[in-house]
């Protein structure tokens, strides 16, 4: 199905399943473009996911382009540098001192496992219990407040943040896992 006539349907009868084609259609290409910009993997992955997070969020707003590819390009090229500049200030360094993108596009090995990496990171999330998910996602994919958390869930802020440290630790192990398998 042409990428026209997926976006048509995901905005009009919020198709679940044409929107998963998108994602599998333009998941590696968004998260080669976010890794070009972030040269970090988990960043790119949280850029991709945003992205793809943001189109669905907005699906009934969405204006249709002419030519998702140039579209898709720089919607997410600007979120990375939006990420980038985000995580620039949070570690207090200088835009200066970002590393240039690397002339070369990754191997089939470095995709292949990018994918294995980001199915293990969904897996571990849907395992999470379902409370600590909605907290994680709220907070690290849709770039909520912990309070404007803590208010909609009617939780303080500091369950908030236990939340999120015991989701985030749960995804570390699981990922760390799948790294030592590879050695």
């Amino acid at each position: 199905m042409e990428v026209t006539e997926l976006l048509k349907n995901i905005q009009k009868h919020d198709s679940q399943p044409d929107f998963r084609s998108l994602y599998d259609m333009y998941y590696d290409r968004f998260f080669r473009i976010a890794f070009y910009y972030l040269q970090r993997d988990e960043w790119a992955q949280e850029v991709t996911l945003d992205v793809f997070t943001g189109i669905w969020n907005n699906r009934k707003h969405l204006s249709i382009p002419d030519d998702f590819n140039k579209y898709s390009y720089t919607l997410v090229r600007n979120a990375a540098l939006n990420y980038l500049e985000k995580e620039q200030r949070r570690e207090a360094s200088p835009l200066a001192s970002v590393p240039a993108p690397p002339s070369s596009t990754s191997s089939p090995e470095e995709r292949m496992i990018d994918e294995e990496l980001f199915s293990i990171y969904e897996k571990s999330l849907n395992d999470l219990p379902e409370r600590c998910r909605e907290i994680f996602i709220k907070v690290r994919e849709e770039k909520q407040s912990y309070t404007s958390v803590a208010e909609e869930l009617n939780i303080s802020p500091k369950t908030v943040d236990a939340q999120l440290q015991k989701a985030s630790a749960r995804l570390k192990e699981k990922i760390n896992n799948y790294f030592r398998g590879k050695q």
